[in-house]
């Protein structure tokens, strides 16, 4: 079902955060689930699969991860601001110590000179740590690219901030 360096990433993710007791909570929009589906996707994950959230709406970002109105207005919803607000909500509203959340504009439409299409902005959190952030330009590669793109990235930092 997945390009096999997703599957491969997803293992070790899972594997390895068995070893540590860690539990994961995503917060996705422009993936919408895909990052969740990955993790899942690996016999074993609910040991350390917590829930999803599929925060596609501006609504859905406020009602189940708390992400502030105040910063949807300042900065929008694909920002560095808003994916932080998103992991660390991931964590509050869940039993997750460690999340990871993704805003972005996949395409092909909904781009601007200041925010193109390509543009995805991840965050990743983990209880007692400070959180990463990255932003990420893919591209106008199709609606698809960035997708995946934006798995494989949100898997590297999982990884990276699951590390001792």
């Amino acid at each position: 079902m997945w390009p096999q360096d997703i599957e491969d990433a997803a293992r070790a993710i899972v594997a390895d955060f068995e070893k540590k007791n860690l539990l994961i909570a995503t917060a996705e929009s422009c993936t919408a689930g895909l990052i969740a589906g990955a993790i899942t996707e690996i016999a074993g994950s609910s040991t350390v699969f917590d829930r999803g959230f599929v925060t596609y709406s501006n609504e859905a970002k406020r009602e189940m991860i708390g992400v502030a109105n105040a910063t949807l207005k300042a900065h929008g919803a694909v920002s560095r601001e808003t994916a932080l607000e998103m992991a660390e909500g991931a964590i509050g509203n869940s039993g997750a110590n460690i999340s990871v959340a993704v805003t972005g504009i996949a395409g092909p439409g909904g781009g601007s000179d200041e925010k193109p299409v390509g543009l995805v902005h991840l965050a990743a959190a983990r209880t007692g740590r400070k959180p990463l952030h990255r932003e990420m330009r893919y591209g106008d590669i199709g609606r698809s690219a960035v997708r995946l793109a934006t798995v494989r990235t949100a898997l590297e930092m999982l990884a990276e901030i699951s590390a001792d």
